[in-house]
């Protein structure tokens, strides 16, 4: 997942908003979203190579999300899947703070990364280059593959439309999915400069990306509201044939637990 704008109890009918695009070499196998058998009460699609996900959801109410850190570095190839934070997170019981603070100890043997872990109570994002785990408070975030509302031109543009869209009373997912198939190409003056040269920097640039065998795998749309009803939308992208297949799942969180975020 390299791109990620989130509204947290911003929305009076939906507390949690997202919207997210996984940009992923074409060839990593991919599963698209579902009900994991091991694990039913998960809903996520799953990285076929590491057993991870990038972005899943509970029926009890949990969230979570990773994007990669791509600034300074190499990658280390035998680092544990970064993925498996989500799953991992989604699958417990521990309280976001709780996860988070074993997580920081051991986050040293991962590749760079920044994670989004929540529940009914709250909120936090924690990076490997981002120091402790930070609670957010109510507001609209923005994060891509540096750190939390790092100003990167995709991140300032699409930022600023997706909380236009927040302004309607009823937020039409159809409006979000052309927010993140937008392929508009940074100005070179505009570009970061992480270390993979200027003309790679240019290539991943759009909120949408697409190069030769690498960009947007799928984007996802979550709507959870006030009154418990959570809608997933996915949207996998086939960029043999530059088409999209759009996989939509409604469920209401579980019975006996407050009403989700």
């Amino acid at each position: 997942m390299c791109l990620i704008f989130l509204s947290w109890r911003r929305h009076p009918a939906y507390p949690l908003v997202v919207a997210a695009n996984r940009d992923e070499f074409y060839a990593r196998p991919t599963a698209p979203a579902a009900y994991w058998e091991d694990a039913p009460g998960l809903l996520a699609g799953r990285d076929l190579e590491g057993g991870g996900t990038w972005l899943g959801v509970t029926r009890s109410g949990r969230f979570a999300a990773l994007t990669n850190y791509r600034r300074g570095g190499g990658q280390v190839a035998n680092a544990p899947t970064r993925g498996r934070l989500v799953s991992d997170f989604l699958t417990s019981d521990s309280s976001p703070a709780d996860y988070l603070e074993a997580l920081v100890e051991k986050s040293p043997a991962y590749n760079g990364f920044n994670l989004l872990v929540g529940d009914a109570e709250s909120l936090y994002w924690f990076s490997t280059h981002g120091g402790q785990p930070l609670m957010l408070d109510n507001g609209i975030y923005a994060v891509s593959n540096e750190l939390l509302d790092t100003p990167w031109p995709k991140v300032v543009r699409g930022k600023k439309i997706f909380e236009d869209l927040l302004e309607e009373k009823h937020i039409d997912p159809s409006a979000i999915f052309d927010l993140l198939a937008d392929r508009q190409t940074a100005e070179d003056a505009a570009l970061p400069d992480t270390g993979i040269g200027l003309a790679r920097e240019r290539t991943l640039s759009p909120i949408f990306i697409s190069s030769g065998d690498y960009g947007t795998r799928s984007s996802s749309v979550l709507l959870a509201g006030a009154d418990g009803k959570v809608a997933f939308h996915e949207r996998s992208h086939d960029p043999g044939s530059n088409t999209a297949s759009t996989l939509t799942y409604d469920f209401r969180i579980e019975s006996g637990r407050e009403p989700v975020y």
